[in-house]
C-alpha cells in the first residue's frame, strides 16, 4: 500500500494548489478521490491488486495520473504487438526538443511545437516512412533557472526495411525539426531503434506529462503547469496506432495481453484516515468474486 499512501498524501497537498482553478464540485471529487480502496490479495498477502475504488479522474490528481500512466504503458505495448504481428512493422523512438522557456512563454511554445510537429509529419521523407505514431508531450522544470523544457517523445511505426531503405539519419531529423520550428538554435534531437519487447524506451511514451516532484514543486510552478496543460491532448495516436487504439477500446486486442498468474484469495478494504490507508476489513473472497478476479488479463504495467 506504500505507493497508494504516497499518492493520496500528495493529493492532500495538491488540493491547496488546484482549488483556485476548479469549481467547488470538482474540488469535492478531488478531495474524495481514493477515499476507499478495495483490494484483492493472494494467500500470503504478498501480491495485492486494486479491485474497486472511487477515483476523480482529474489529470492533475497524483493518484489518477499514476493509474492512467500504468494503463497507458500496457496499452501502448499491446498496440505495438498488434502492429508488429498484423502489419509486420517495426518501430523507432524520436525525441524532439528546443531550448527552455520561461513560464510566461510556455503555453505559446507548446502551441508552436504542435504546429511544427504537424508540418514535420508532412515533410515528404517523413511522410514516406511513417505508418503511424504515438506522440507524448512532456514538460520538465529546472528549479535552478526557473524555466521549463517542453519536448515530444514519439514512437513511430515504420516498415522493417526502413533501416536499409529511406533511412533518415539523426542529423537530418535535426535539420527538419529546426526548419519546421524556424529555430536553428536547436541542437538536440534523439532517435533510436526499438530493441524488442524488453525495450524500456516505450515507457517514456506512457510516463507523466510532468514528474510529480516538478509539477508540484510549489504553487507558482503548479500554476504554470496547470495553465499550459489544461485542455491539452497529452497522448496523440495516428495512422496504424489510431486504428489499433480503436480495436483496443473495443476490447478486440485482449488476446495480446498476458493473464495474471496470481491466485487471489482475500478481499481487503482500506479507508483513508490519519495520513494513511487503514485496513477496515479482511475476508476470503466469495466464489463469484474469485471467478471475477482470477485468471484475468493484466490491465496495467507497474512502473514509476
Amino acid at each position: 500500500m506504500d505507493k497508494y499512501n504516497i499518492k493520496k498524501k500528495k493529493s492532500q497537498e495538491v488540493i491547496l494548489y488546484i482549488k483556485k482553478h476548479i469549481s467547488e464540485s470538482v474540488q469535492s471529487r478531488f478531495n474524495a478521490c481514493a477515499y476507499y480502496l478495495a483490494m484483492v490479495g493472494d494467500k500470503d498477502l504478498v501480491k495485492k491488486k486494486l479491485y474497486k475504488g472511487y477515483f476523480c479522474g482529474n489529470r492533475f490528481c497524483p493518484m489518477c495520473r499514476w493509474r492512467e500512466m500504468k494503463k497507458d504503458a500496457l496499452k501502448i505495448s499491446v498496440l505495438m504487438k498488434h502492429i508488429q504481428q498484423k502489419h509486420n512493422k517495426t518501430f523507432l523512438f524520436l525525441t524532439l526538443t528546443a531550448p527552455n522557456v520561461t513560464g510566461d512563454k510556455l503555453e505559446n511554445e507548446i502551441t508552436k511545437y504542435n504546429k511544427a510537429f504537424k508540418n514535420l509529419m508532412k515533410r515528404p521523407e517523413v511522410l514516406l516512412i511513417t505508418k503511424g505514431y504515438v506522440r507524448k508531450l512532456e514538460i520538465t522544470y529546472n528549479a535552478e533557472r526557473n524555466d521549463y523544457h517542453p519536448h515530444f517523445h514519439i514512437l513511430i511505426a515504420v516498415n522493417n526495411s526502413y533501416f536499409k531503405k529511406n533511412y533518415i539519419k539523426r542529423d537530418k531529423w535535426l535539420r527538419l525539426w529546426q526548419e519546421v520550428m524556424d529555430d536553428y538554435s536547436i541542437t538536440q534531437v534523439h532517435v533510436s531503434k526499438w530493441k524488442g519487447e524488453k525495450d524500456k524506451n516505450v515507457y517514456e511514451i506512457a510516463t507523466y506529462s510532468a514528474k510529480d516532484e516538478e509539477l508540484y514543486y510549489n504553487e507558482s510552478v503548479f500554476d504554470v503547469f496547470y495553465e499550459a496543460l489544461k485542455g491539452r491532448q497529452i497522448l496523440t495516436y495516428s495512422g496504424l496506432f489510431a486504428e489499433a487504439n480503436k480495436l483496443y477500446k473495443a476490447k478486440e486486442l485482449e488476446h495480446l495481453k498476458d493473464v495474471d498468474p496470481t491466485e487471489y484469495v482475500y478481499f481487503l478494504m482500506y479507508n483513508w484516515g490519519l495520513g494513511e490507508y487503514i485496513e477496515k476489513e479482511k475476508r476470503e473472497l466469495t466464489e463469484s468474486e474469485r471467478r471475477e478476479v482470477n485468471k484475468r488479463m493484466i490491465d496495467e504495467v507497474d512502473i514509476e
